[in-house]
């Protein structure tokens, strides 16, 4: 890439060079035109202006060859000099043929439309500066006599010399353009790249971390700092045994089911999650970006009550793939301060978190049974009030010298009793989970009419 970008540069500059230099060739052509011309028919005084000749013919190879000595041939700044110089030479040239019109008129017209070519709108009051002070200031100090009338082969000669450079610059300007539509294009192919690996990269990212990172808010170093983080560890309880039943395909496919159905739920939830482990999943609150520790508690935990709503669904998908053995998710949550960063080596880095509380959320999974959620009491103590928890003591924690205070997440508040919002049941061969807040209007008469036909079906079985 660097040897493209080096072989690019060159091509550029040695293109610059070899413009200016045709340019400026095709544009002194004028000069001598005009002057071999007048000089022919006598017009102009052979003795005082026919130097311009060889002067207009050497002059841009002379500056050709200064230019190249330079270190840098396409210096701005180097250009602008001699594009100044040679408005001024052109406006000595008006002066010496006694300004003649048609002369020039088309030397003052290679001066404006050289200078907006190359220069814009600055160049242009530079150039036209130049010209016009030279030519003034050359008449005014060798008093040349006037000839504003300009013989017809004169003028013949001066409109072809001009239309040689015009036709150039337009070609000229033709070709930067299609350079121009090239690299544009050549722009959109490595942002379109860029932009594909960048989404493919991202899959290997938590969404948070990755629009932190291409974002620019957050650099890709090693460093961590102190945050309270609401962590939360998951795993399916029976899925080594389930692992030892099925093949190798179906068990790929079940786990990356599950995992996939999980991400979405913590997504919903603003939860960045952190890695996968087999069917153990690790997901945080509160980095990159936090609500306050209370909501990103409640998200924790809302997160953690739809995951264990969301079973219920993908056990009876499962089922019908043949799979009966009942998986239930099981899981804990703790609050507290953690260290969160990168870590790692400077080639190879993961963004996680360290700390106790971590080891704290994650033994409240291990410990928790079947369909369960476990959450410590700073926690619960943020969520309590929208969240029932039941009161299951303290239990002794493998890395911690003291028990741990525990609880066991009921549901929500609203949906417990006569105004809960869900209604589930499960037995063999019967699965029902439905959750009232989550049907659309359109929705409801057609849940109906399926619950009303899976009754009488079932009235008409003999069993």
């Amino acid at each position: 890439m660097k040897q493209d970008a080096t072989s690019n540069t060159y091509y550029e500059t040695t293109n610059l060079l070899l413009s200016e230099y045709y340019s400026r060739t095709l544009a002194y052509l004028l000069i001598a035109a005009t002057v071999a011309t007048g000089c022919y028919l006598k017009h102009f005084n052979n003795n005082t202006l026919i130097w311009l000749i060889p002067f207009a013919l050497l002059y841009p190879h002379f500056v050709k060859l200064l230019i190249e000595h330079f270190k840098d041939p396409a210096g701005a700044a180097q250009q602008q000099s001699f594009r100044f110089i040679d408005a001024a030479l052109m406006g000595g040239f008006t002066a010496l043929v006694g300004f003649s019109l048609i002369p020039s008129l088309l030397a003052a017209l290679i001066v404006v439309f050289s200078a907006l070519i190359h220069g814009g709108i600055k160049a242009l009051l530079a150039g036209c500066l130049a010209f016009i002070s030279t030519a003034l200031a050359l008449w005014f100090f060798l008093q040349p006599p006037l000839m504003l009338q300009t013989p017809l082969l004169i003028s013949t000669a001066a409109f072809a010399a001009a239309a040689l450079y015009f036709c150039y610059m337009a070609y000229y300007v033709y070709f930067q353009g299609m350079l121009l539509s090239k690299a544009k294009e050549q722009v959109k192919r490595e942002q379109a790249k860029a932009v594909h690996l960048a989404h493919s990269l991202a899959k290997y990212l938590s969404p948070q971390v990755w629009e932190s990172i291409f974002s620019g808010k957050r650099g890709v170093k090693l460093e961590a700092q102190r945050k309270k983080l609401t962590v939360f560890f998951s795993d399916i309880k029976g899925f080594t045994e389930l692992s030892e039943e099925l093949e190798a395909e179906a068990l790929t496919d079940v786990l990356n089911t599950y995992l996939n159905e999980m991400s979405k739920i913590a997504l919903k939830y603003g939860g960045t999650i952190d890695k996968f482990i087999g069917d153990s999943v690790m997901i945080f609150f509160g980095d990159p970006s936090t609500h306050g520790a209370k909501k990103d508690a409640l998200a924790a935990v809302s997160m953690a009550i739809e995951m264990r709503k969301h079973m219920k669904v993908l056990r009876q998908h499962w089922r019908t793939q043949g799979i009966d053995k009942p998986l239930e998710i099981r899981m804990g949550i703790n609050t507290g301060y953690c260290t969160v960063g990168n870590f790692g080596a400077e080639t190879r880095m993961d963004y996680t978190i360290i700390g106790r509380e971590v080891n704290l959320a994650s033994r409240l999974e291990s410990a928790a049974d079947a369909n369960e959620i476990l959450i410590s009491t700073e926690t619960y103590s943020l969520v309590k009030d929208v969240v029932m928890g039941r009161d299951k003591g303290q239990i002794q924690v493998k890395g911690f010298t003291r028990p741990i205070q525990i609880f066991q997440v009921v549901d929500y508040r609203r949906d417990l009793g006569e105004t809960r919002s869900f209604v589930e049941h499960e037995l063999s061969g019967f699965s029902m989970y439905m959750d009232t807040n989550n049907i659309q209007s359109y929705d409801k008469e057609r849940i109906i009419e399926a619950l009303n036909q899976a009754a009488e079906h079932l009235r008409d079985k003999i069993i």
